[in-house]
């Protein structure tokens, strides 16, 4: 069986490599878990904050990396459902991918598009029951594993994944979690009773699944990792282990995300605010940074 230092060689190794410079932006976000509307959706309490976040992304030019789970394809049968309770989420994810700013990475729960038959199958086209025909959505899409951000003129890297490589039971028996996830969490999941494969869920796994990371991380050179999986939002100093987590877009009332901008990283979070006069308002949070890139570059 694979060790998770395996699992993360080569998911580096193979990954897709993007160049950046001081002027390029991004912004990561991953765990969305976007599903079906219905009362075992999370993604659905945050829906408006998160698409309220990504009109302004997109406005402001910023490119989108997501880091894994965004389709909570456990719970679900099919993609169907899911576009249909989210439609106007996935036509803002269209404008980015027709700008080539869209760069998308599969993870445990939304495992089965690392076989690119099922993304061509599911994520090309969608049947449009206004106009009874194929409508184009995100045709020729790749998922990836991971991918690397490089810089043109440092050549510092930064590696992206989704982070289940240091999580062997969701990465090796992610077929038998979801089984699990689908016949028994879900109903149970109403009722209160938390899934205790999950790492968000289990504080025990999380510290573990934290740990192989960062030692990966080491044995490679101190080299940015960003992940999510963990749902646990982490941001480094310069100088310390330099393993950032994004967090996730399930949290009670917000969402977090990792921005990349003028050659610095930040974390960010959007939520709900209320004004003076009573009315409610979507906003940004700084919480940590911005810290410079270059910072975390070692020799």
């Amino acid at each position: 069986m694979f060790s998770s230092k395996k699992r993360l060689d080569n998911a580096y190794k193979e990954a897709k490599v993007i160049d950046f410079d001081n002027a390029s932006k991004f912004i990561f976000f991953s765990d969305c878990h976007r599903g079906d509307n219905s009362f075992a959706d999370d993604f659905a309490n945050n829906r408006n904050i998160y698409f309220h976040a990504l009109k302004h992304y997109y406005a402001e030019g910023f490119s989108y990396c997501e880091l894994g789970d965004g389709d909570e394809l456990w719970e679900n049968l099919s993609f169907t459902p899911i576009l249909e309770a989210h439609k106007n989420v996935y036509n803002l994810m269209k404008l980015f991918y027709q700008q080539d700013r869209l760069h998308m990475i599969w993870g445990n729960h939304d495992m089965v598009y690392r076989n690119p038959n099922y993304v061509k199958r599911n994520l090309f086209t969608y049947f449009d029951a206004k106009t009874g025909k194929e409508e184009s959505l995100f045709p020729n899409i790749q998922y990836h594993e991971g991918i690397v951000l490089k810089h043109c003129e440092t050549e510092q890297q930064l590696f992206l994944t989704h982070g289940h490589q240091a999580d062997w039971w969701n990465y090796t028996f992610w077929k038998w979690s979801r089984f699990l996830v689908r016949v028994l969490w879900k109903p149970l999941n109403v009722m209160g009773i938390a899934d205790p494969t999950s790492p968000a869920k289990n504080y025990k796994e999380l510290i573990k699944v934290e740990k192989r990371t960062k030692k990966w991380i080491i044995e490679n050179n101190n080299l940015i990792t960003i992940t999510g999986h963990t749902h646990r939002p982490r941001f480094p100093e310069p100088g310390d282990i330099a393993f950032f987590n994004d967090g996730s877009c399930v949290h009670p009332r917000s969402i977090t995300g990792l921005e990349i901008e003028n050659g610095e990283i930040s974390l960010i979070k959007w939520q709900v605010a209320t004004k003076e006069d009573g009315t409610l308002q979507i906003v940004r949070v700084l919480l940590e940074g911005p810290k410079k890139l270059i910072d975390y570059k070692t020799e």
